[in-house]
């Protein structure tokens, strides 16, 4: 071992310590200790990662990029993934994608329709509109928080050229349905899998069924990176332009700090440059920058080691919530799930019932003052959100979005995240009980 290795392997072992001695005196406190509804569960093999890329400072993609990609293409089963700098821009990526002239007549256009529900998160719906698309907005069903499967064919028209859906909170929308509906009428899928790796849909992982998926590695989500993302296809001519538009809308596909992987890079004719123009720099598309730095991909290759291990107690939360919870069903609408899935839960939805004796501001107020955190089904109704109170913005609706009204006045969730213990999960599940016999007697 030379010096240089030498000190990293000094700077790395005291990387352990810290991170050991800094976590040691943590513990949960009932009533004392926060319990947010999400949240990255982290340990010193991630310092120790996020630390060694720093070292080579190497400050753009590289060997952990390449690494953690093969790593989630293979948990998957799909045959290419590209790493982005999150969710949003994965989702970004996924639809802008379609719009590529290299897809002929099935490309989008501006005008075209793309179905979707209104109820989520807004970065499934902004992308279609930032590609001048026009979105198609269907309702969901209550308790599952997934579209009405069953009336997407009234949404589709002559203008309908894709479905962008996102598998609601982990719970599997209804992939036969869409699949089916796909297939009769030419359609693209994409899958928003941002809050849903690792759930599963007649054994085989979402993310896997449409033409295009994406995950989110934000800290909220099933493992982290800090910010990053990813967008997975099967298909190599939708990677080759998923990758165009993320690295500047570049024609050439070498990886970064690569050169002339084609042995044409000086010797092609491309648009009206002159003949041997540097294929680094030309451009087929109007891309962006969204690529993932090395010390992203470098949690990243940490946390997926760890994915079926936060799986398994995501599962184990999630039981014990609904176990501790039944009893109130009276009051509460809980989780749904098709017989067909095996949801990894990114929380635990749950809307209240049409005559209760309580409000949900009362019932979140009551839980956040005890230190239990809630959050809304992002959106509510992306419909009623200032940026959509525009004249503008161009999209239909199908049906009169009454369940989607629902969701945003009465539903909420709470979390089951794998840093949730049974201590954390029994005291949720106490003051649910508190709230709701005190306030019904």
């Amino acid at each position: 071992m030379n010096r240089e290795q030498e000190l990293r392997q000094k700077v790395l072992q005291s990387s352990r310590e810290y991170y050991q001695e800094k976590e040691k005196a943590k513990k949960f406190n009932e009533g004392e200790t926060y319990l947010p509804a999400s949240g990255k569960l982290l340990d010193e093999v991630d310092l120790v990662n996020l630390i060694d890329s720093s070292l080579d400072m190497w400050l753009t993609s590289g060997r952990y990029e390449r690494e953690f990609n093969d790593r989630l293409a293979r948990f998957l089963g799909v045959e290419y993934c590209a790493l982005t700098n999150s969710g949003s821009s994965a989702n970004l990526l996924a639809v802008s994608a379609l719009t590529s002239y290299r897809l002929g007549e099935r490309r989008l256009r501006p005008g075209d329709e793309v179905i979707t529900v209104a109820a989520g998160f807004p970065t499934t719906i902004t992308p279609i509109l930032q590609n001048r698309l026009v979105p198609v907005f269907l309702d969901i069903e209550i308790g599952t928080y997934n579209i009405k499967a069953d009336e997407l064919e009234k949404g589709i028209s002559k203008k309908t050229k894709a479905i962008f859906l996102a598998h609601s909170l982990g719970n599997p929308f209804n992939l036969d349905k869409v699949m089916e509906m796909a297939e009769l009428h030419n359609l693209w899928v994409i899958e928003d899998n941002c809050d849903s790796l690792g759930s599963k849909y007649k054994g085989k992982y979402t993310g896997t069924f449409g033409d295009i998926s994406t995950c989110s590695f934000y800290p909220a989500h099933h493992i982290t990176t800090g910010e990053g993302g990813a967008v997975l296809t099967g298909n190599h001519k939708l990677y080759k332009i998923i990758k165009s538009f993320r690295d500047w809308g570049r024609d050439c596909w070498c990886e970064t700090g690569h050169d002339n992987t084609c042995g044409k890079r000086f010797s092609q004719q491309h648009g009206e440059l002159p003949f041997g123009y540097d294929h680094k720099y030309i451009y087929s598309h109007l891309g962006f920058n969204l690529k993932v730095t090395d010390m992203q991909a470098a949690i990243g290759v940490s946390q997926i080691k760890k994915l079926s291990s936060f799986i398994k107690k995501r599962k184990e939360n999630y039981k014990m919530l609904f176990d501790g919870l039944k009893g109130l069903q009276k009051h509460l609408i809980l989780p749904v799930v098709d017989k067909n899935s095996e949801p990894n839960w990114f929380g635990f939805p749950i809307t209240l019932r049409k005559n209760v004796s309580f409000s949900r501001h009362q019932l979140i107020t009551y839980l956040e003052s005890h230190k239990i955190g809630t959050r809304l089904l992002f959106a509510g109704n992306i419909l009623k959100q200032p940026a959509f109170l525009r004249e503008e913005i161009e999209y239909r609706v199908i049906g009169s979005l009454k369940n989607t009204d629902i969701n945003m006045e009465r539903t909420f969730w709470i979390g089951l995240w794998p840093g949730l213990d049974e201590r954390s999960i029994n005291y949720i599940i106490k003051h649910f009980k508190l709230f709701i016999n005190n306030i019904s007697n």
